[in-house]
Parts: structure tokens; C-alpha cells; sequence
């Protein structure tokens, strides 16, 4: 399980953060970076339909009309939180993915290992994400790329095994990708938000199975 950088919308009520001028001095970088991190600590905490602006703001230890130098809206700081996790938890996978030498299952456990670890270190923001997706159409739209980018390069990824003879060449890359993601996501989701207790090497051992299996790669496998 791979994901490339998460394209983020450009219009309607908020730009996307790195559409916006980043400060170029270090005091302007630094009360960017503050208010991005009390905003996390905010939303984790109220949640986002009751975190308000003056709360952030103090959190980071700013006034509250220096904000907007900086953001538009609360919608527009929750994407940088959002963006910085994203960042943090995509960079690991795609690392544990990329690994040379290791066999499919190997690159295949590992990447999901990774991809459960950063879902779990979230799960606050992933709820977050979850609420805030649920009643506006713009982060959903936002989250269906962040979706849309992890199917994308799982399917590349299958298609080439396809191309090399390796995996079942009858199913749709696309499709099998996206269930593929779906089942992962929603697990975590189950796990580490709604409190389904499940082992995680349990869940790991299960989904590079279900890779495995599906993709019928155990055979060629054995022939490598």
C-alpha cells in the first residue's frame, strides 16, 4: 500500500494551504507552524463543528486577528492539520513499500504495518476528518482525492504486477485497488475510532492474506 502526495481542492470557500503564500520571514514561518499545531490540539480536543477561532489562536499564543494573516476560515487551518498528517503518515508506507530485495508478501505487510501505525498515532484527526467530511461537501471532496490517490497507485502498483505476469491478470487494477483500500480504511477506522479491539499483527497477517490471495501472487511466489 502506496499513496503519492494527496491533491487538495483549489476553489469554493478555501484554498488549499500550500495554494497560500507560505511566510517568508522565520517569525512568520514559526506563528504558521503554532497555529497549525494549536489548531490540532483544538479539533482534537472539541472536535470540529465546536472549535472556534479564538481558541486556536490562544492555543498558539497569538491574537486572534493575526489569524487571518495566515488562514482564510477554521476550514482552511484543519487542511494544513490535515496535509501534515497526511504527509506523516504517507511517507512511512511508501517507504515500507519501496523496499528492494523484499519479497511481495514482505513489501505487502510492511506497508500495511506502517499504514496502521500512522492510523493509530491519528485516530483523532482521522474522526475529525470523518465528521467534517460528512457535512461538508468540500472536504469530501478532498477527502475522495486523499482516497482517490491511495487506489491510484495501488492500482499502478498491480498493473505491473500483472504486466510481469505475477498477479491475476482478469481483475480490473482500479477496482481491485479500491476494495483493497476500502477494507483497510474502514478497519482502522473500526479500530482505532470506534474501539472494535482487534491485534494489529492479527489485522496485518489478515490483509496481506487477502492481497496474497486475491491477487494470486502466492504462486508466483513460489517461483521466484
Amino acid at each position: 500500500m502506496t499513496a503519492d502526495r494527496t491533491p487538495l481542492p483549489t476553489s469554493g470557500r478555501f484554498a488549499a494551504p500550500q495554494d497560500r503564500e507560505i511566510p517568508t520571514t522565520s517569525r512568520g514561518r514559526r506563528t504558521r507552524e503554532a497555529l497549525v499545531k494549536g489548531a490540532r490540539t483544538v479539533f482534537a480536543r472539541d472536535g470540529f463543528l465546536d472549535s472556534r477561532l479564538v481558541d486556536i489562536a490562544t492555543e498558539a499564543g497569538i491574537a486572534v486577528g493575526s489569524f487571518y494573516t495566515y488562514f482564510a476560515s477554521k476550514e482552511e487551518v484543519l487542511l494544513a492539520v490535515l496535509e501534515n498528517v497526511n504527509e506523516g503518515m504517507l511517507h512511512p508506507v511508501m517507504e515500507a513499500a519501496s523496499v528492494e530485495h523484499a519479497s511481495l508478501a514482505d513489501r505487502i505487510r510492511a506497508s500495511h504495518r506502517a499504514f496502521l501505525h500512522g492510523y493509530r498515532e491519528n485516530a483523532d484527526l482521522m474522526r475529525l476528518l470523518e465528521q467534517a467530511s460528512a457535512i461538508d461537501p468540500e472536504f469530501a471532496q478532498w477527502r475522495l482525492a486523499r482516497d482517490t490517490a491511495f487506489v491510484e497507485v495501488n492500482a499502478r502498483w498491480i498493473t505491473r504486477l500483472q504486466e510481469q505476469g505475477l498477479a491475476d491478470a482478469e481483475l480490473d487494477p482500479w477496482l481491485t485497488a479500491g476494495a483493497f483500500s476500502a477494507m483497510i480504511g474502514r478497519l482502522a477506522y473500526s479500530c482505532y475510532v470506534l474501539g472494535l479491539r482487534r491485534d494489529d499483527e492479527d489485522m496485518v497477517e489478515t490483509c496481506v492474506r487477502i492481497w496474497m490471495r486475491t491477487l494470486r501472487l502466492e504462486d508466483a511466489e513460489a517461483q521466484r
